[in-house]
């Protein structure tokens, strides 16, 4: 370890974006928060969950860490397939990681669905959209399986348990900002085969924009770190911090909620994190659209972002993560 340190230290630092990471002119990147990654597991002890790392595509570079609950070896099961997109601000934590992995195992277990957790190119080795794109191309090669045909690269997982007539989307974080726009294409974009989404939860979802909104400071706000975050993982973004992929909710450009292709919606919020408004707004946005669909609300007091995924073993956590299987199960 101390020889590694020191190769680190000797590096030239280009950029710092603290917390999370920092740059180097080498082209190498340190991340610095994010929980260390895991293999996975034929069957997990606590759930029988049994797990495993595939590839979707190689160029672009798009892998995923599947995930089976324990079956009832007397027939073969259909299960909902849940499309699982990780948190971590576009730039740290991955779908490899100890902290989703436990949370997926648990959720898996109780929600009894097949799960695909996308791991998704990030910045700043890959600027937005490169993310959003690997999302929808995971999505849509999940929905590929539908047919028993024999096109290439089929995982049987999903073609011997998959219930493609319940597919869900569900994130963290930022991961539930890449459901919201994964949803919204899906609204106007055909999946392969005419699979629909049949529901979304989003956990946390990292939204933000220009102008404060509710308990949101107004001064400093445009420093904020969620501002902060977009401009570093999306330079680029076409209308800045009131992109409509980082604010659904700005008046010019966004298209309408109605079009959301999903007909169930979970919205969780935690009373702590200053994403919070967001969040509710978002469902208060949703339930007066045009959309037709069915939207709830679910907040935790006394809890910070992503609590459930961070602080697993509380009380609190457990019981989030069982009304996410609730919603699966439905």
């Amino acid at each position: 370890m101390g020889s590694i340190a020191k190769e680190i230290d000797a590096k030239e630092l280009e950029k710092e974006f603290l917390p999370f990471l920092r740059m180097y002119k080498d082209g190498t990147v340190e991340r610095l928060l994010g929980t260390p990654y895991v293999p996975p597991s034929p069957q997990d002890p606590e759930t029988g969950v049994s797990s495993k790392d595939i590839t979707i595509s190689l160029d672009p570079s798009i892998s995923a860490r599947l995930y089976l609950p324990k079956l009832n070896q007397t027939h073969q099961q259909k299960l909902p397939i849940l499309v699982y997109y990780h948190g971590g601000g576009f730039c740290i934590e991955s779908a490899f990681s100890f902290d989703h992995h436990r949370f997926l195992n648990s959720l898996v277990s109780q929600g009894q669905v097949v799960a695909v957790s996308v791991e998704y190119r990030l910045a700043p080795e890959h600027f937005l959209p490169n993310a959003y794109e690997d999302c929808w191309a995971a999505l849509q090669w999940v929905a590929s399986h539908v047919k028993d045909d024999k096109v290439v690269n089929k995982e049987p997982w999903l073609m011997n348990h998959g219930d493609f007539s319940r597919v869900f989307l569900g994130g963290d974080s930022a991961g539930a900002n890449i459901v919201h726009n994964m949803a919204m294409r899906a609204g106007v974009e055909s999946l392969h085969d005419g699979v629909k989404l049949v529901g979304a939860f989003l956990t946390h979802p990292y939204f933000w924009g220009s102008k404060p909104l509710r308990s949101e400071a107004s001064e400093g706000h445009d420093k904020a770190l969620p501002c902060l975050v977009w401009n570093f993982v999306y330079p680029n973004a076409p209308g800045g911090i009131d992109s409509p992929m980082i604010n659904p909710f700005v008046e010019t450009g966004a298209p309408s909620l109605a079009v959301l292709g999903c007909s169930r919606v979970l919205v969780t919020v935690a009373e702590k994190d200053e994403l919070r408004d967001r969040g509710v707004y978002y469902y208060e946005e949703l339930i007066k659209s045009k959309w037709e669909g069915e939207a709830e609300l679910v907040q935790v007091e006394g809890e910070d972002h992503a609590f459930h995924v961070l602080n697993f073993e509380t009380e609190n956590a457990k019981t989030l993560i069982k009304r996410l299987a609730s919603f699966l199960l439905k």
